[in-house]
Parts: C-alpha cells; structure tokens; sequence
C-alpha cells in the first residue's frame, strides 16, 4: 500500500527521532560559532520520517560586530546547492520525454558543438564528465563588466574541453551553465522562470528564487533586506561584483545563486524523501529520484575506474565518498546524497534514515568544510534508533 504523501509538521525532538541531549548539543555547537564570530549567522533544519524541530537560526544579518540578530525569516545565498536542484528540473523534461540524457548538448545549442565539444551529452553534464572547467578563464573579468548570464553562455559554447568527455571526472559549474541554457531553449521560458512554475510555486518555497526579481528591491522594506549578508573571502571584498552585490543576487547562476531559506529548501528535501511528491502533489516518479540519486558513473566505459569508485555522482547529487569528510562529514552511510556550497552551505538527504540536514550559512567554507562537516557528524550522532 502506498503511503500517503507528507507535509513536514513541526514537533519536539524525541517525535522527530532524535535524541533531545545530543540535539540541543548540536544546536549549541552551531550558536557558539555564531557567538564568537567564526561564522557570522547560520540557519539550519533537520528531518526525520516527515517532522522537524523547525528552523533554527544564530548570529547576525550583516558581518559587522554591531549588527543586528539574524532575522527569523532570513535568506541565504547557497552557491552550488542550486546545481541538483537545476538539475531536478532538466529531470522534469525527461520524465516528459522532451529530451534524453543520452542526447547531445549541440541538438538544443548548435553554436556548442565546436572544439571537440560534438559528443557531450546532457548525461555529461549532469555527472560532472564533460571535460568542461569548472569556471571559464575570464570568469573574473566577465563579472567584473556585469556581463549577463548570456555572455557566459557564448563563453562556454567557444571553449575547447579539458579532455575528451566521459574520460574523466572535473567539477564544472559550466555544465550546469549550459543546462540552464537548455532548459529555457526547450521549454521557451528562461530557467529562473521554470523553476519558480515547476517546483519553487507549487512547493509554496515563497521565499525561494534563482536570482532575485526586481520586486525584491522595492521599496523601503524589500525582502533584499532579509538576504543575510556574506563575510567574503579577501580576494572579491574590494569588487563590485561579489556575492553580496545586487549584480551577483539577481544574476540567477544555475551553478549558484539560489537563494532560499531553511524552511524552504526543507521542503524541497522532503519532497525528494517522499519520492517525488509532496502534499497532494507529484512532482518526480520515484524512479526519477532513484536514478538521479544512483552512481551514474558505473555505466561510463572509459572513465578511469578509481573515479568510478571513489568519487560518484549521481545525476547532478553528490554521492557518498568513502574516506572524504569534506563538506558531508565523517558518518554519513552510503545511501546519502547531496552537495555543498562555497558560501558555506551543506545539504544531505537519506532514504535509508529517512532524514534529511541543511546548513545556511554566510562563513564561506573552502577548502574543506570543516564547520559544515563538524555539523554533519554531530547531526547523525543525534539521530536515535
């Protein structure tokens, strides 16, 4: 029989499944970091089997010492976290049968197929296998001249690959350039757009957008307000175009700049757990989920076989790696998946627990996510039997 589907309903912690003293340490190592500084505001939420203790947020709006709290209804900036998340949407196409994973990206942009570029497919580009980098070589100066997200397009589309698709694996945020790209020339309707009528509306994620709309910015009290502002890292504080400009917040990067809160991305990850639906809504089959969130890197016949092994992705998820704890942590079993961001961001869901964990942060964690990593450990430790 099939379960009926699930909202998420706020409860006490021993109902959500998790052990109340290991909980609240968990909240109190997240609210001493905000406390001495290390990361400037946080927000976080937790899943489990449908309930949640609700959202929880530290710190301070700005980065300035004398700020005021963090708003309870604050926004984050949560970089590369928008990458599965654009890439559910191309899923969306697929399960309509408008287009294949096996298609090549050139039959929906022909000025792509150049420079040895001819045989990437939309499977490349969702695997982070399609030889392409993962920032072009004038990203800078691109951002520094607010170029539109079309100019990176054309940028991508003259660039020649760093090895032959499918014979390597190379983190590539413009893979997911192109993929927003395809999506709006598929379905006539830019990516941002598609996203706010497919998933982001119907889920009510209303405080959820790739790239902040004009509204946003209105008036003396815009909800610009409530984007918390990130500490930024020394080599883009003096630009005009980091992430805390209004270029870089209304830019609608599909590798990253989805803004969001907690609670909002809290129902996309019990959407994914309830296998696609939500409420009284389907949004994916659940063998859309199950191949999305599946090693797509086994059936790839000329990738080196210690990237098959080590280093999976699903298809646009990041999944398990045995023996890296950054970003997701030291415990975390091998039916997870999720991904990071460098604005200091971390998402994880498990079928198995049937939990998922978020972490909205403005501390941005490269290298390593030690903070966010630090958070993932202590959260699966809290989850009870």
């Amino acid at each position: 029989m099939t379960e009926t589907p699930r909202q998420l309903t706020t409860d006490t912690p021993e109902n959500c499944g998790l052990d109340p003293a290991r909980w609240q340490q968990t909240l109190d190592m997240v609210r001493g970091w905000t406390e001495v500084g290390d990361v400037p505001a946080a927000g976080l939420m937790v899943g489990r089997r449908g309930k949640t203790t609700g959202e929880h947020l530290f710190g301070r709006q700005t980065i300035s010492s004398g700020s005021q709290p963090v708003r309870d209804d604050a926004i984050f900036l949560i970089a590369s976290i928008t990458k599965p998340i654009v890439g559910m949407a191309a899923l969306m196409l697929v399960e309509r049968g408008v287009m294949l994973l096996a298609d090549r990206v050139k039959r929906y942009v022909p000025e792509f197929g150049n420079n040895g570029k001819h045989g990437v497919t939309l499977r490349h580009l969702l695997t982070h296998t399609s030889g392409l980098p993962d920032m072009l070589p004038n990203n800078k100066e691109l951002r520094a001249a607010h170029a539109p997200l079309s100019k990176f397009v054309e940028e991508t589309c003259r660039l020649p690959l760093d090895f032959a698709p499918g014979r390597g694996v190379q983190y590539q945020s413009m893979g997911f350039c192109m993929l927003g790209e395809i999506i709006a020339r598929v379905t006539g309707t830019p990516c941002d757009q598609f996203l706010q009528q497919e998933l982001f509306g119907p889920l009510e994620m209303h405080d959820t957008a790739l790239g902040a709309p004009d509204e946003w910015f209105a008036g003396s009290n815009g909800k610009v307000d409530r984007i918390a502002e990130i500490r930024l890292p020394e080599e883009t504080a003096d630009t005009d175009w980091h992430w805390n400009t209004r270029y870089w917040r209304q830019f609608g990067s599909p590798w990253g700049g989805l803004l969001t809160t907690p609670a909002d991305l809290g129902r996309f990850a019990q959407m994914l757990l309830n296998g696609g639906h939500y409420a009284d809504r389907r949004y994916f089959s659940s063998q859309t989920i199950a191949a999305a969130t599946r090693n797509q890197l086994t059936p790839l016949r000329e990738l080196p076989e210690i990237e098959r092994r080590t280093r999976p992705w699903g298809l646009g998820w990041r999944l398990h790696w045995p023996g890296d704890s950054q970003n997701f942590g030291d415990l975390l079993g091998p039916h997870n998946y999720g991904h990071w961001g460098a604005t200091g961001t971390l998402l994880w869901i498990d079928p198995a627990w049937q939990s998922f964990a978020l972490l909205l942060t403005t501390q941005p964690q490269t290298p390593h996510g030690r903070y966010i990593a630090c958070y993932s450990n202590a959260v699966v430790a809290s989850l009870s039997d």
